[in-house]
């Protein structure tokens, strides 16, 4: 793998769509199972080896990494090539497996402890990265995407997924809106939701979920940003982008206890009115605010009347409070009402908004400012991961059956995920001509880790 000077730090668009053997290599060392590997090798016991865990792990790995549409063609492709086998521990074309061997370790795999055991590869791997790259975690971003999968028929099967806490498949529903908050579209599907939280500038996941189709988002934020903590260094993360799915309040006043500034869309829900006054300002006041919490003052001596967006000035943390000023006298331009309004005031007339008066409608960022536009932009990040998930690495298979089987293989497209990020980070950078080779202070870092079993 080969990644010149100029490009991020994990340039998704060096990967190759076919990684030679040194590259698969690399990656198969990277994955730290060793605990993985000697549960399931407990949880077999003495029964019949004839795919030994490794291999079958290894088939599960090589068909996200070489991006196979199906275990069977990872299978076709081992077949034929003798030096891939030997990397994940096939000694000939003997010992290639079965696809039903392939399918029955899915169903081991997603059981209890292994299935934790997956989760626990994904976070040290981010963990590492967290340490390594100081800025990983500062603007997250996060969304959900549709994935098919198909219930199993066996009511006996289900149950047991169920007794494990595994949600079950079910039918989903969404909506799009236009800026009337028309229906322009509708998706349906059968299956599950993957919720992601991502680094908006690295495109990196950092935490991730599995639930029924028809879960709400807000409801998985908080298990969301748990794990994105857990998995960086205290006091990281700064920004966390979503769309108007996590506009509640909860979900604010989650943020707000954490120290994160939201960068969330709100949802329309005034019918009747379009603005109102601010708490603490009677009818003779001029200052209004509307819906998305952008604050106005009235032009009342001009006819018609007038209304004027106030300049924001910036956020007080120590006053929870946002400032706003005469816009008249902050962009310098001459307001009939200015007497009105500045009266012996050098500075101009200034507003402060409690935040605590509604922490929905009032973010430390608000949202009618280039600030809020610019981050909120890092936000199309995650609907990236989810693509290149999807479509790179087979998330959406669509073919699995079974709660256990898919939750298995969404655990090992993440960890597959997160050791090409590695393998990115730590590249080094050509420069120049091909000989002269630049390692960075975070490929620095990243070489001397220990390893991880």
């Amino acid at each position: 793998m080969y990644v010149t000077v100029n490009k991020p730090l994990f340039a998704w668009d060096c990967l190759e769509d076919n990684p030679n053997l040194a590259t698969i290599k690399k990656f198969l060392e990277s994955v730290p199972d060793a605990r993985l590997l000697e549960g399931l090798q407990r949880h077999r016991g003495r029964g019949r080896n004839d795919c030994p865990v490794h291999v079958a792990w290894g088939v599960l790995l090589l068909r996200t990494a070489l991006r196979h549409t199906s275990v069977v063609a990872t299978l076709a492709e081992l077949k034929r090539n003798e030096a891939l086998c030997r990397l994940i521990g096939i000694e000939d074309e003997k010992g290639v497996p079965q696809s039903w061997n392939i399918s029955r370790f899915l169903e081991v795999l997603g059981q209890e402890p292994h299935l934790t055991e997956l989760r626990r590869i994904f976070d040290t791997m981010i963990q590492r990265l967290g340490e390594a790259v100081p800025d990983l975690g500062q603007a997250t971003a996060g969304d959900s995407t549709a994935l098919h999968g198909s219930r199993k028929e066996n009511e006996k099967a289900a149950k047991a997924e169920i007794a494990q806490g595994l949600p079950q498949p079910n039918g989903g529903h969404k909506e799009y809106t236009d800026a009337e908050n028309k229906v322009v579209k509708i998706v349906e599907w059968f299956g599950y939701k993957l919720h992601l939280l991502v680094d908006a500038k690295h495109e990196v996941v950092l935490a991730y979920r599995v639930t029924s189709a028809n879960a709400a988002d807000s409801k998985s934020l908080p298990d969301l940003l748990e794990q994105a903590r857990a998995n960086l260094p205290e006091g990281r993360i700064e920004t966390l982008a979503y769309d108007k799915a996590a506009d509640d309040n909860e979900s604010h006043r989650l943020l707000n206890r954490a120290g994160i500034r939201p960068l969330i869309q709100n949802r329309h829900l005034w019918k009747d009115q379009t603005e109102q006054m601010l708490p603490g300002h009677d009818g003779t006041s001029n200052i209004v605010y509307d819906e998305a919490g952008t604050v106005h003052c009235y032009d009342r001596t001009s006819l018609p009347i007038v209304r004027h967006a106030m300049a924001y000035i910036g956020y007080e943390p120590k006053r929870e409070t946002l400032k706003y000023r005469c816009p008249a006298r902050h962009q310098g331009w001459t307001c009939p009402h200015d007497a009105v309004c500045n009266a012996g005031k050098s500075y101009g007339k200034t507003v402060r908004v409690d935040r605590t008066i509604d922490l929905r409608r009032f973010p430390p960022i608000p949202r009618a400012t280039k600030k809020f536009e610019r981050l909120y932009r890092g936000r199309t990040s995650v609907e990236r991961v989810n693509a290149r998930l999807k479509l790179f690495w087979g998330a959406d298979d669509g073919n699995l059956t079974g709660s256990r089987r898919f939750h298995a293989m969404i655990g090992a497209v993440l960890i597959v995920h997160a050791s090409f990020a590695t393998l990115l980070a730590a590249a080094p950078r050509r420069e120049g001509t091909l000989g002269k080779l630049r390692l960075s202070p975070i490929q620095k870092a990243l070489a001397k880790q220990p390893s991880v079993p």
